[in-house]
């Protein structure tokens, strides 16, 4: 403008250069208010021009006003420089009211639809103005805060606004366990806890330790009675029915016509407390199924060889085998089959035959084999499929177990969402009162705390568990395995 000779005034009937006087008020109120006033009696300003933020805006318009000299500002909350009645100063700011308006519309209109905002204020005047319009604008366009909550002004740490996730491990061991989760709550301080692994190793003595510290502990992978023998009001779990699991195979055999189905079953149980809970119930299970094991043993863990077991399988003549081991054991087991040429038709494996590590160790041995299972990455819930291939491309395998620990958190961020804190006791109640919408299909609590799952059964087939129950999600049918030389 100085360019063209400046700013013509009428006064004075000619144009004016323009001097720009820049003061710094370092955003400080008070240091605001008296950078106006110098700028008014020492450099003798005509008029002043803007500044930023409203606890600036509001200091430097009152000094204006005393010495009544003009200010024409912006970047202020309309409402509260309203509220002041200024002769000497104008505004030029955003509607608060419609502002809400605008914003929601704009995201009405981002590809991929936003489903979960979060609203994070810095903890000031402007923040608070601002936010509190925002999220009262919300709900009306039809949004939902997941998270909405003040930010502490020049901290150096912003963790608290952020999900983090503190890992502990409790080397299956009962008596770290308790340690593990008592030094997350002294030491760590989290609000909450995730996970736990067995019963009798890892959930348990965990949720023991949360209960003693009233501090919510959200679970799976623990067999349901003992968990409820505890009456623990800390803790929730999710996790299938122990009979409901242990009958699979003898529907899975009902499925079969007559002349193929087993006659002469064996069940070989790991000498744990898992496995004695398993063949105690597969037993009762399968008399009411018809079905009486013509071998029946204890397996001992770790062992680097079952050839008496399978001697005596051999002798008996059993086609059928169901076998609880861990996954080392199991190839263990399976190896020595086909090194003593002893083939059953059908074996199903709890625990051990379900990981890609098992397949992987067989070199193809694992073709026509059964595991158990949690899910599914081809169940027609949402997520389970991209679940799946997410699983696949990081580790190179198929899983049968992620989707329920993955369910497992989906159920807790959306509780924690719906109580709207991270108060432990609203956050598990929150579980109990809500059906939740996850990859393992929909959950619901009972009042003692518990979800349950359908245990599931799959077929090893070219590097992939195909699944065979439950029937009505499963495209599989099973075979069964001929000689080890003809497969």
């Amino acid at each position: 403008m100085n360019k063209n000779g400046g700013l013509y005034i009428k006064e004075y009937g000619k144009k004016l250069p323009i001097k720009l006087i820049v003061s710094d008020d370092e955003s400080d109120p008070g240091k605001a208010a008296a950078a106006v006033e110098k700028l008014i009696k020492v450099h003798k300003v005509d008029l002043m021009l803007s500044t930023h933020s409203t606890p600036l805006v509001i200091p430097s318009c009152v000094t204006a006003e005393k010495y009544k000299r003009y200010y024409h500002s912006t970047a202020c909350l309309v409402p509260v420089w309203g509220g002041q009645k200024f002769k000497w100063s104008t505004m030029f700011f955003i509607d608060m009211p419609t502002f809400p308006d605008s914003l929601y519309k704009v995201m009405d209109v981002v590809p991929g639809k936003i489903k979960r905002p979060a609203m994070l204020m810095e903890d000031t005047l402007d923040g608070r103005g601002l936010g509190g319009v925002l999220s009262g604008g919300a709900e009306p366009a039809g949004y939902k805060l997941v998270v909405n909550e003040p930010w502490a002004v020049g901290a150096k740490d912003y963790s608290s606004q952020i999900l983090k996730l503190i890992i502990a491990d409790d080397e299956s061991n009962a008596g770290k366990a308790g340690k593990a989760v008592e030094r997350l709550i002294k030491l760590n301080k989290v609000d909450m806890l995730l996970g736990g692994f067995a019963a009798p190793f890892g959930v348990i003595p965990g949720c023991l330790a949360a209960e003693k510290f009233k501090r919510y502990y959200h679970t799976s992978l623990s067999l349901v009675p003992p968990w409820l023998e505890k009456n623990f009001k800390w803790s929730t779990l999710y996790f299938f029915d122990l009979e409901q699991a242990v009958s699979v195979p003898y529907q899975i055999w009902e499925k079969m016509p007559e002349i193929v189905r087993p006659k002469k079953p064996a069940l070989l149980m790991e000498d744990t407390f898992d496995g004695r809970a398993f063949a105690g119930l597969f037993r009762a299970i399968g008399e009411k199924f018809g079905h009486k094991f013509v071998l029946d043993e204890p397996l001992a863990v770790g062992s680097k060889d079952y050839s008496a077991q399978i001697i005596k399988a051999k002798r008996l003549g059993v086609d059928s085998i169901l076998i609880f081991t861990s996954d080392s054991d199991s190839v263990t087991f399976v190896r020595q089959m086909k090194e003593m040429n002893f083939s059953a038709s059908y074996l199903h494996g709890w625990k051990g035959t379900w990981a890609g590590e098992f397949w992987d160790a067989l070199d193809g041995g694992a073709q026509y084999i059964l595991s158990d299972g949690f899910w599914s990455m081809d169940f027609p819930f949402e997520g389970a499929k991209e679940l799946g291939e997410r699983y696949y491309k990081d580790f190179g395998k198929y899983s049968v177990s992620v989707g329920a620990t993955y369910a497992l958190s989906q159920i807790l961020f959306h509780a924690i969402e719906k109580a709207g804190t991270l108060d432990g006791a609203k956050v598990r109640q929150a579980v109990l009162s809500n059906k939740f919408k996850t990859v393992m299909g929909p959950v619901e609590y009972d009042d003692n705390g518990v979800a349950l799952f359908t245990s599931t059964a799959h077929q090893w087939w070219d590097g992939k568990q195909r699944t065979i129950y439950p029937f009505d999600l499963a495209k599989w049918k099973t075979k069964l395995a001929p000689p080890w030389n003809e497969r």
